[in-house]
């Protein structure tokens, strides 16, 4: 090393990624916010810088809100077709719940240009969603319901040529609310390795957030014909401010949650591509004028979109009072010249809040650090994707001792779980036969345990380390598990966290504290989400697209492409 290269080594010493046991800890992945790197803005950053053009070549809704419409985004020479079927739901059977089966408007995403008999065989199937029958065409999935109250306070305001009063747009944040998303394969419809080879739909999830922005669009494109069917002459379209304010609700449940647990190498590259893009950001010798000046418009925003979050959640009510006063802090504490005067200032930043936050703080500061800065990061999205079958094998040739070191460097968490007790073994996980959808069931007081999904890995790894310490240590592990093939998918986890440090949620996943939302809350992070409402230690609402930019923009001069998520509120600046 040159005398030169080791003075700055000196000068700014290198940052450490912030260890698993402190980010892979439920009531901090419960914490996580959206970042640049979640699947939506990874996805509108790219139909953006590519100029995706945008059509609706099919409206057919009657005055009742009947109807079918096509909605079309091409890229280059392919294009996904989002096909809606709107119904005219009564309101008896209007329900958020898995086991619902009417919707107010369904949904699928389908691969090309469909013709008429394409529409006519989804016409027969998508309103069944479950029990329809679908061809490979078809890439996701969807079903929505409307918020009624207030879409039928938007419908009825433009119909009389007004705005809807935007402190009731701001309170729900959405006109339609999603209540499933199904991709890669579910109920007959495209496999992922269809169209996994294809740059625009090869991260995680873009077909889902692709579907999810189109139906969108559809959620005022439906307000507004209807205001026009209760009168044409005096109706008026929502007003771009309001209409930017609005998102996409979804209301998700536990079928989502062992979804972390099931792919623990996809995991940990999520994790992995937050974690580094933090730590880049971290490790920079100073911080310059564009990204200071990013990084205060964008908290500015987020304390005006944070004061509008709402719930009833005893938990997570606290939790947003005290995120206004660490938002509060922190403009206090960034308003002082002499910290961007500091080496590594934004190292300097994330430290302090460390200790001056909450973990809702400190995670969103993660989010607002990270924000300015896109050339040292978005690079890193293209590795939030997992070839999973490759790390699927078992090295049989592994000694037991081996085995055992790799288990007690990356598990040392759940052995401090004493498993013995009751309350640390309360729950259980199994797929329910009504819907084959995840559940929690009560260990001690219902019956069923017996078809227990293997989700529980803390004890089960304890389980495996309490057989290998019997065993011979110099025993390779083909041999042992001749002899235990039960500890087969324990010793496939402890392989795979020797080489991912962040695919395990190191905690106890069916112990009587579990809350199986911040499990929710992480993925859903992940995906972009925000303005989380719990509604139980099982299920949640939250928000989708709130503050993005529709696909009738595309190439519009002046439109925000990059940093829009933090506008998800109806403000008109």
């Amino acid at each position: 090393m040159s005398e030169t290269a080791a003075r700055g080594s000196h000068r700014h010493p290198p940052v450490p990624l912030r260890a698993p046991d402190e980010v892979m800890r439920l009531a901090r992945l419960g914490s996580f916010h959206q970042t640049r790197l979640s699947f939506m803005r990874v996805l509108l950053r790219r139909i953006a810088a590519e100029r995706w053009s945008f059509s609706r070549p099919v409206f057919e809704i009657d005055e009742c809100g009947v109807g079918h419409a096509v909605y079309a985004l091409t890229r280059r020479d392919r294009t996904y077709s989002l096909v809606v079927f709107a119904h005219d739901l009564p309101a008896e059977q209007r329900s958020d719940r898995v086991i619902a089966e009417a919707w107010d408007a369904t949904f699928a995403l389908f691969d090309g240009v469909p013709t008429d008999a394409d529409i006519t065989h989804l016409r027969d199937n998508v309103p069944k969603q479950e029990a329809g029958r679908y061809r490979a065409s078809a890439l996701v999935l969807a079903r929505a319901n409307r918020s009624v109250r207030l879409f039928d306070s938007v419908v009825a305001a433009l119909a009389e040529g007004r705005q809807p009063d935007q402190r009731d747009l701001e309170a729900t944040g959405y006109l339609m609310r999603t209540t499933a998303v199904y991709g890669n394969g579910k109920f007959g419809i495209a496999d992922r390795a269809v169209y996994d080879d294809r740059e625009e739909l090869a991260g995680p999830f873009q077909a889902e957030m692709l579907t999810v922005w189109l139906i969108r669009a559809f959620t005022i494109d439906i307000v507004e014909h209807l205001a026009r069917v209760r009168d044409r002459d005096r109706a008026t379209r929502l007003a771009s401010h309001l209409r930017r304010g609005l998102g996409i609700g979804n209301a998700t449940g536990l079928g989502m949650a062992p979804f972390l647990v099931r792919h623990p190498v996809l995991i940990h590259n999520w994790i992995a591509a937050r974690e580094t893009a933090l730590q880049r950001v971290r490790a920079l010798p100073d911080a310059d004028a564009g990204a200071i000046g990013v990084f205060r418009r964008c908290l500015g925003l987020a304390v005006h979109q944070v004061a509008g979050w709402r719930t009833d959640d005893p938990v997570q009510a606290p939790r947003i009072t005290r995120l206004v006063e660490d938002l509060a802090k922190l403009e206090a504490h960034t308003r002082d010249p002499d910290l961007w005067r500091r080496a590594q200032p934004w190292n300097a930043l994330v430290t302090w809040g460390d200790t001056a936050l909450t973990l809702e703080g400190q995670e969103l500061l993660v989010s607002l650090v990270i924000e300015p800065h896109g050339a040292q990061v978005d690079s890193l999205a293209g590795g939030m994707v997992a070839d999973e079958a490759a790390h699927f094998s078992i090295d049989g040739g592994q000694r037991v001792a081996d085995v055992l070191a790799d288990l007690d460097r990356r598990f040392g968490w759940a052995q401090r779980i004493a498993f013995d007790t009751p309350h640390e073994t309360a729950r259980f996980w199994y797929v329910s036969e009504e819907k084959l959808e995840p559940r929690l069931g009560e260990r001690h007081t219902e019956p069923g345990a017996e078809l227990e999904q293997p989700l529980a890995i803390a004890r089960d790894v304890s389980a495996l380390r309490a057989t290998l310490i019997g065993a011979p240590h110099d025993q390779i592990l083909a041999d042992f598990l001749l002899r235990h093939p039960e500890h087969r998918h324990a010793v496939r986890r402890v392989q795979t966290a020797a080489s991912h440090p962040y695919a395990e949620v190191r905690d106890n996943l069916i112990g009587a504290d579990l809350r199986a939302i911040d499990l929710l809350r992480c993925k859903l992070s992940f995906f972009g989400c925000t303005r989380f409402d719990p509604r139980s230690d099982k299920w949640l609402r939250i928000t989708l697209y709130q503050g993005a930019p529709y696909p009738d923009e595309i190439g519009t001069d002046g439109v925000d492409w990059e940093h829009w998520i933090w506008r998800a509120g109806c403000d008109p600046q």
